[in-house]
């Protein structure tokens, strides 16, 4: 339980410094949110809890193949928010675009043998 919370609140301060360092710079908050940070953490806290570096090895991959259909959010978002789209609807509209492109990704990888 003590690590759970320990888990929680060290994902909470990233978050919470990223928005922070937002307010200051968002180009260098953006390139804090795109590091790999909260991949590296959870091969750490599977690594520390399981030690089966199969799982993690799986964990690895299969996360690289989910990074892919989340990219064009970040280029779609901002091409709606400067063509007077509201924020919300942008953002709503972004993740169910998301959320098909993994549905895809996952038939896709299905396709391909990929073992998600």
């Amino acid at each position: 339980m003590v690590f759970t919370i320990i888990k929680t609140l060290i994902s909470a301060l990233i978050i919470t410094m990223v928005s922070e360092i937002a307010k200051r710079s968002p180009a260098f908050a953006a390139l804090i949110a795109s590091l790999p940070l909260v991949s590296v953490l959870g091969m750490l806290w599977i690594y520390n809890e399981t030690t089966d570096v199969e799982r993690l090895a799986a964990h690895s991959e299969a996360t690289f193949w989910f990074v892919l259909p989340s990219l064009p959010m970040f280029l779609v978002l901002p091409l709606m928010l400067r063509h007077g789209v509201g924020f919300y609807l942008a953002l709503a509209l972004n993740c169910a675009m998301t959320a098909l492109l993994y549905l895809a990704m996952v038939k896709v990888g299905a396709y391909l043998g990929l073992k998600f």
